[in-house]
């Protein structure tokens, strides 16, 4: 019996500091030099005033290379030059029931992706300041062909 209770006490442990560390794996960490994420109102609202670009991406809570594009490319100082200089970013979760403001129009963030046409993630979209959509890009991009996805919408609206 003494030792019935030992091992179930082992063995619980070992799924508790197991389950304690696959946990600590998957909760987001703080990036360093990450872009400063704005509302997308916010952001539209801005772009009109300062005759700017607004940078959205539409990202799934599970998607590796949504994940990759955070860590390796939105952090890259060539990226954050771009961003900084013509762009206010927005983040958005492909799958959220969170609501965001579009053009005046309350919807779920699932629901702004869907009129995005986003078909796989991590996706991209370029609006003007009025919201209208110049540009948009599915799937991962390295920081060489995003920085010239970024200029190119640049230049387009130019």
């Amino acid at each position: 019996m003494n030792r019935k209770v030992i091992i179930g006490l082992i063995i619980t442990i070992f799924i508790g500091i197991f389950a304690f560390f696959s946990f600590s794996q998957i909760l987001p960490e703080e990036i360093e030099n990450a872009p400063e994420w704005m509302p997308l109102n916010e952001a539209i609202q801005q772009a009109s005033e300062n005759d700017r670009l607004v940078m959205i991406d539409i990202f799934e809570v599970g998607c590796q290379f949504c994940r990759a594009m955070d860590r390796e490319v939105y952090p890259s100082p060539t990226i954050r030059t771009i961003l900084d200089r013509d762009f206010y970013p927005v983040k958005i979760n492909g799958h959220s029931e969170q609501m965001v403001t579009f053009l005046g129009e309350e919807m779920r963030e699932r629901d702004f992706a869907s009129r995005m046409g986003v078909t796989a993630y991590p996706f991209v979209v370029i609006m003007d300041g009025e919201g209208n959509v110049l540009d948009r890009r599915r799937g991962y991009q390295d920081v060489v062909g995003f920085s010239r996805f970024l200029n190119s919408s640049v230049q387009r609206d130019s």
